[in-house]
């Protein structure tokens, strides 16, 4: 547990952008074996919340499933309401990481800027999500790291596949957000699996070799 009682979130987080009901449970259990232990339904999936509350009902508390890119209160409510301990949004607005903090809720705003990411810290956050990672990449990260407080956790997101988590990792992020390396709608089962396993690996593999 963090310090002020909320869920830990684990190092990778699974972006189902585009899932359906129907299918989100099969994709999470997929997800589940393959060592995932954290998976968000971003908002402008088709009926969210519905998956929501399909995911957490399945997984129970073995795996944190929340939302993303959750633009206002009222998504933070809803998803709170269908069971989601997750709240993951591309900006860093204060009311969206307040609301979460009420609910005792993981929440992660995203980030680029230094003046964004102390505001989100400020405003209770303690995971950051540097988003678009790719477009900034690790050392850019690394120069921030440098200014940020020691326990500022920041999860790179959005490009990053297997063969850059290593270059990540010893950059300063604690975590990552997996989207399309992971998930689309037209992956089957067995590729989602497959590509989960290699993530999830290589993440553990950079991190046990930066602890070394």
């Amino acid at each position: 547990m963090q310090p002020d009682g909320m869920p830990a979130c684990p190092s990778t987080v699974a972006i189902l952008r585009g899932i359906e009901p129907e299918r989100v449970v099969e994709t999470g259990r997929a997800l589940f074996e393959a060592g995932i232990r954290a998976i968000e339904v971003p908002l402008n999936s088709p009926r969210p919340f519905e998956s929501i509350a399909n995911l957490a009902a399945d997984l129970g508390t073995a795996c944190l499933c929340g939302a993303g890119t959750v633009l206002d209160v009222a998504g933070v409510r809803q998803a709170h309401d269908a069971g989601a301990r997750l709240i993951v949004a591309p900006n860093t607005n204060p009311e969206i990481i307040a609301a979460a903090r009420e609910r005792q809720m993981v929440v992660m705003p995203g980030f680029v800027t230094p003046t964004e990411a102390f505001a989100g810290l400020e405003a209770g956050a303690t995971i950051l999500k540097f988003f678009p990672a790719a477009s900034f990449g690790p050392a850019y990260l690394k120069a921030l790291k440098a200014v940020l407080p020691k326990h500022a956790q920041v999860y790179a997101v959005g490009g990053v596949g297997a063969e850059h988590v290593a270059a990540w990792v010893a950059a300063g992020a604690s975590g990552f957000g997996f989207g399309s390396e992971l998930f689309r709608p037209d992956y089957s089962l067995q590729d989602i699996g497959t590509r989960a396993r290699r993530l999830v690996e290589a993440v553990d593999n950079a991190v046990k070799t930066q602890d070394q």
